[in-house]
């Protein structure tokens, strides 16, 4: 049986009033002025954000059952109908569909994709496209608002809000390389609005929304503003972006005390290789069980430090490792080949 409470109001006081306090009143105005900012962010960015229906190729490789569909977000950046997503949602698709906020749709054609960034470029032929556009996300403060637009589990247009909680993050990519400069936020991001902008309170793009630690709660990322420009124009331009590598399997392992000392090494740790690529780079140049130290004068501690070195002005340069090989160091000269 359902109980109610009742509430007598006291006697003799009902033209009692509660005055607001400056302190209540400045913050109704704070509240209305970060829901107006919210709102006009809103209204000014989701023309602009699209829905992706993507058909994956089936993969008979693959560890787990994939599914053969998917969802995500994306945004238009030009008039002409470029507009950026992840690599992880349009990555060995076979069909893309892009719904735009007005309920056109427009078959996507793949202009490239950089899966180490989680960046992808896609095209639609159409008129009317609404842009957005980048910001500068090295300017940019924690606690600062960001705002994140997308279309979580198929749910059109989805805003969330928050602020940035931190920056310069990093965050692996499904390539297995580091995705440097990474924005951190509590703006809250669900599967489906991978792709989606994170935009400042003047709607500029400053990141691409493209990860959430499902655990944890207020923990999302996005690929900086910066990055994902830089990445655009060379999708842009060649399709793709260009990166060097050397052939060798390897692993971050410690240096012996005795060789940091003897050697007088200002890193403690570096990468031991082990294995080389017969008809690679380092072949001839490289042994199993060398431990590389150096990388053109400039310390190496670990796998994500030579990959952020081998960047495209390496490929076909000779460039000089320097490697500890039975306690002694050595330097070795090779030639990085294109990563293809």
């Amino acid at each position: 049986m359902s109980q109610y409470i009742s509430v007598t109001a006291p006697q003799n006081h009902s033209d009692t009033q509660f005055p607001q306090t400056p302190t209540l009143q400045s913050d109704a105005l704070l509240l209305d002025a970060y829901s107006r900012t919210v709102v006009g962010v809103s209204q000014a960015v989701s023309p602009s954000v699209v829905q992706m229906k993507v058909v994956k190729k089936p993969n008979p490789q693959a560890r787990q059952r994939q599914q053969p569909f998917g969802t995500g977000s994306g945004f238009i950046i030009s008039t002409d109908g470029f507009i950026v997503t992840n690599s992880h949602v349009v990555n060995g698709a076979e069909k893309i569909e892009v719904v735009l906020q007005d309920g056109r749709e427009f078959s996507g054609k793949l202009v490239g994709e950089d899966p180490a960034t989680d960046l992808a470029l896609v095209q639609i032929n159409g008129d009317n496209m609404r842009a957005v556009r980048f910001g500068k996300s090295e300017s940019l403060q924690v606690g600062q608002l960001a705002v994140a637009i997308g279309n979580p589990f198929g749910f059109q247009y989805t805003v969330t809000a928050g602020v940035i909680s931190a920056l310069g993050r990093t965050l692996r990519s499904e390539s297995g390389r580091l995705i440097d400069d990474v924005i951190q936020t509590d703006a809250a991001l669900n599967p489906g609005n991978s792709g989606g902008p994170l935009v400042d309170s003047s709607g500029l793009v400053i990141g691409v929304n493209t990860a959430v630690i499902l655990p944890a709660q207020g923990l999302c990322f996005a690929v900086s503003s910066s990055l994902a420009e830089y990445v655009v124009g060379k999708l842009l331009i060649e399709g793709k972006v260009r990166r060097g590598i050397i052939g060798i399997a390897g692993q971050t392992a410690p240096i012996n005390p005795r060789s940091i000392s003897h050697h007088q090494l200002t890193t403690k740790t570096g990468i031991l290789v082990q294995g080389v690529e017969p008809t690679g780079p380092a072949s001839g140049g490289l042994h199993v069980g060398d431990i590389i130290i150096a990388f053109e004068g400039k310390s190496v501690h670990s796998i994500d430090d030579l990959h952020k070195h081998l960047d495209e002005t390496t490929i076909n340069t000779m460039v000089e490792l320097t490697v500890l090989r039975s306690g002694q160091k050595e330097m070795v000269v090779l030639r990085p080949k294109e990563m293809g």
